[in-house]
């Protein structure tokens, strides 16, 4: 039973897909998905209007072409069992992406050639850091005019701050995209563009070939040739241990939409990666390989059927083995309870299931109860896993509904999307819920809140847009907010905790309210 335990864990690999928009990520998700067989057909994302990606599948993401939600999709591959958290790209749904990466053991940082490193891939990059997990590059769109590849690494490296060690190396790129040198392997994986249905055999050649001159042309041998001596030279040479604590990334070129590289990163990543993590709890670690079940609740989706009007909890298994009708404990509500439906996903696809183990990602059925960070594990244990931190909106409106006959669902509406984590809501102190202040990391989120309570629960909106840029939890527990000296442009607000807050117009306005209360503390992160 054990040495089973032990082979179904050590065989689970879980990692996100972060990057900037339109950098390629969700093309990438699905050529994994397609060496797995899991899908048969890539739906190329700007493909004819009735395709669609497999990982899309809510109706704005269909309509805009973007990812609105985390997707998590499960395959196997040669011996491994895969987890892919395809996170979304748009700056605007950050939020959701930052709860997502807490669920993962590693990274894979998509950029876009062309562009290098874009804002979106700081911010992503910045939590990775936090958690202290392995990030590996892949360089995308080489098929495409690209900047120089030294330039690309330099960025990666001042931007970011973390060292690069290239696993391979690209032949020109465009028109002029000849294919990559493997640098370990000392062979080229020669290019030849063929709809991206799978990977073209690699040629073997070495850089002292006769024939290379031949494969590649003059110009791009002797620009090889010149370039692996300087990487091997001065570039960092490739160190395991200090990838597997995000000090060094791997670095892969090739193209996702061609399918170029995409196989040989594949299999170089999972042999680079670790089995499931060990994660914190209030306990102190908690071992993946040990037999009680334990998870954590990273991600509430309500409506992803819209004919059954269910919400799913999408947990990460930390420990253990779960098995369909097993009994748990909920932490934080401080009851036994049976995980009901137990299912995978495959995009909207679900397959109910009667087991997972340690770094699987499952869904269960919400009747309600729980919130994101929560803790079930078995009722032997009393494991509480770290929280997840609240990230602050930047944009804020006041919402209120358009008919006030439609009060329930509009409560009921707001507070669901709020509990998923798309959308934070406050209130004024005292106020009630027939108008909230909604707060989101980018104003997309505002779209999607109206297209949602107009689409799930039959709510018309009207929403103002606030003055405000900036929100700060006030960590003073036994203070009382109305005391507070404050400008006039700044407004006392609660969470649906009861958690206090201030919202300011500007970084004077917090200095000010600062000086003139030396007393109080204010946090930019909440807990969940």
């Amino acid at each position: 039973m054990v040495n089973q335990l032990e082979h179904e864990i050590n065989r689970r690999r879980t990692f996100a897909i972060i990057s900037h928009p339109d950098a390629g990520k969700t093309t990438l998700t699905e050529k994994f998905l397609l060496y797995g067989g899991a899908i048969t057909l890539a739906g190329a994302v700007k493909g004819k209007k009735a395709k669609h990606a497999v990982s899309d599948w809510m109706e704005i993401e269909k309509q805009r072409g973007i990812s609105v939600t985390s997707s998590v999709m499960q395959f196997q591959y040669e011996d491994y069992c895969i987890n892919i958290l395809d996170t979304p790209g748009h700056q605007d749904f950050s939020e959701d992406t930052y709860r997502t990466l807490m669920a993962a053991d590693s990274a894979v940082m998509v950029i876009d050639a062309s562009k290098g490193v874009e804002n979106q891939t700081r911010k992503l990059f910045k939590v990775c850091l936090l958690r202290d997990i392995p990030i590996f590059t892949f360089i995308n769109k080489m098929d495409r005019e690209a900047r120089n590849p030294f330039d690309l690494l330099e960025e990666i490296e001042q931007e970011l701050g973390i060292k690069t060690c290239p696993i391979n190396w690209p032949i020109g790129s465009g028109k002029e995209f000849k294919g990559v040198y493997e640098r370990e392997k000392k062979r080229i994986l020669a290019f030849t563009a063929n709809n991206g249905q799978r990977e073209v055999e690699a040629v073997e050649a070495d850089l002292a070939d006769p024939d290379l001159e031949q494969l590649i042309g003059r110009e791009h041998r002797q620009a090889l040739v010149d370039d692996i001596e300087l990487l091997d030279g001065a570039g960092d040479a490739f160190d395991l241990g200090q990838v597997r604590h995000g000090k060094l990334s791997p670095v892969f070129f090739g193209s996702a939409l061609t399918n170029f590289g995409v196989e040989p990163f594949l299999e170089d990543f999972l042999k680079m990666t670790t089995a499931p993590l060990p994660r914190h709890s209030n306990l102190g670690e908690v071992d993946p390989f040990d037999p009680d079940f334990s998870a954590f609740v990273f991600k509430i989706q309500a409506n992803m059927n819209k004919a059954h009007r269910d919400r799913i909890a999408f947990m990460r298994i930390c420990s253990g083995k779960f098995e369909k009708g097993m009994e748990v404990q909920h932490v934080q509500g401080g009851k036994k309870m049976r995980l009901s439906q137990p299912q995978q996903m495959m995009a909207q696809d679900r397959e109910i299931i009667e087991e997972a183990y340690a770094g699987d990602i499952i869904g269960v059925f919400d009747p309600g109860i729980f919130s994101i960070g929560d803790t079930v594990c078995a009722p032997s244990k009393k494991w509480e896993f770290e929280g997840i931190p609240t990230f602050a909106p930047e944009h804020f409106s006041l919402v209120r509904q358009v008919d006030t006959m439609k009060r329930k669902q509009f409560i009921k509406g707001t507070s669901q999307i709020a509990q998923e984590g798309a959308i934070q809501i406050f209130q004024e102190l005292g106020g009630g819920m027939e108008e909230v202040i909604v707060g989101v990391v980018g104003t997309l989120q505002f779209d999607v809140l109206e297209h949602r309570l107009k689409n799930e629960y039959n709510v018309d909106i009207r929403m103002e847009g606030l003055p405000y840029q900036y929100i700060r939890w006030i960590e003073n527990e036994d203070l009382d907010p109305k005391t507070l000296q404050l400008s006039s442009d700044t407004k006392r607000i609660q969470d649906l905790r009861g958690n206090h807050l201030l919202l300011f117009a500007n970084e004077w306005s917090i200095r000010w309210a600062q000086e003139h209360n030396k007393e109080l503390r204010l946090s930019e992160f909440g807990r969940s």
